[in-house]
């Protein structure tokens, strides 16, 4: 096995240090700003993040929440969501999708997977639609988006809210479907609400958690604006129980450093994910993503075949690679929910996927090492 040798710095799975130093200057002169304002809980700061991700994302309304978790939850509920109504959603995602509906009181619908895109199924949606259904929670998982035209067209038939968890996905287009209201838009457009996370390792990262909720309806913005803030619009005046889910200042001026150059790194993704599949495109054993366009590669994800998945993952790490599983159990078999459900595509997916080191600083030296190690591997398991 090809190991890294001593003067060789281990090859993280996304290198933030590198982010960081890009913009260093720029990030000290928010910070400075804020902390000299001595104003740190929503604010100028907060308002002028939301104007600019509104701009940016066309949607005209963008809500600054301290996590893609609470954007889910605040989202749903806004939304009008009861205890006892269904929501369809894909068990292949982080627990945070399903989470949501839960605290709620709805019930999550999971529904299997497409194999190439790793997304939901519009069939296994439409099979699993019931007189109880009243939303639907796609998935744009790692950064490919979700097949919106289908899923739109399903809720108008059946009059749902669509909610999308557009986590990591902050910058892609849905250039995939056929003609129609959402071909071209921006992942968190398309539904009747958007969920962003802004975790440090996102798209668009914050130094901390954070997260922005989008709608095109002012109703919905305006019950989440209340609901951030312990469900007063005015202080002490509260009308509803709420959360303590406020964006703070310091991240939002952070934020707003790094969100002019989301475009920029999201095609340098791009590149590092083309170059991954030429150079792993006669390697037998592993199954490579497809790109289409409109995809911004928030993870670079392969498929290890025949049970060897967790042997290679191994040797990566002995190697010094980074790898990550996303994600090695379903939700219907987390031990939360452990449903008596078959889902065979996702669970297929859940023994197989491996995430590589990906994003906009990722050197073609580094991918290199990354993809002999690979060969390597995949070479020894099978001896």
């Amino acid at each position: 096995m090809h190991a890294l040798t001593t003067d060789t710095k281990p090859i993280p799975l996304l290198d933030l240090e590198a982010e960081i130093e890009e913009q260093w200057e720029e990030l000290q002169a928010a910070f400075t700003r804020v902390m000299r304002s001595g104003r740190f809980i929503l604010g100028p700061e907060v308002a002028a993040f939301e104007a600019e991700i509104g701009a940016y994302l066309e949607i005209p309304h963008a809500v600054g929440l301290n996590s893609g978790t609470d954007a889910l939850l605040l989202g749903l509920r806004a939304l009008g969501l009861q205890p006892g109504d269904e929501v369809i959603t894909t068990p292949f995602t982080f627990f945070s999708t399903a989470e949501a509906i839960s605290h709620l009181g709805a019930v999550p619908i999971f529904v299997d997977i497409d194999p190439e895109t790793f997304n939901l199924d519009p069939a296994a949606v439409e099979a699993a639609l019931t007189p109880r259904t009243r939303a639907l929670l796609p998935v744009h998982l790692y950064g490919r988006p979700a097949p919106m035209a289908e899923l739109m067209a399903l809720a108008e038939a059946h009059d749902l809210v669509v909610l999308e968890d557009a986590a990591q996905s902050l910058g892609a287009r849905y250039l995939e479907g056929t003609s129609g209201p959402a071909q071209g838009r921006q992942t968190g457009t398309m539904g009747h609400v958007g969920a962003f996370s802004l975790f440090p390792t996102k798209p668009l990262g914050a130094f901390g958690d954070a997260g922005v909720l989008v709608t095109p309806d002012a109703e919905v913005a305006e019950t989440v604006r209340m609901l951030r803030a312990h469900g007063a619009r005015v202080k002490y005046h509260n009308e509803k129980l709420g959360y303590n889910a406020r964006l703070d200042a310091l991240q939002a001026a952070l934020l707003r450093v790094k969100l002019p150059h989301i475009d920029r790194r999201n095609a340098a993704r791009r590149v590092v994910a083309a170059r991954y599949n030429e150079r792993l495109a006669d390697v037998s054993g592993v199954v490579t993503p497809a790109l289409p366009p409109g995809h911004v590669v928030h993870q670079y994800t392969v498929r290890i075949l025949d049970g060897h998945r967790d042997a290679v993952q191994a040797a990566l790490k002995a190697a010094g690679i980074q790898t990550m599983i996303y994600y090695p159990i379903p939700c219907h078999r987390l031990p939360y929910y452990d449903l008596d459900l078959h889902l065979p595509v996702a669970e297929q997916m859940a023994g197989e996927v491996m995430s590589l080191p990906i994003g906009s600083t990722l050197t073609e030296a580094s991918q290199d090492v990354v993809v002999s190690a690979l060969r390597e591997a995949l070479h020894a398991v099978r001896r």
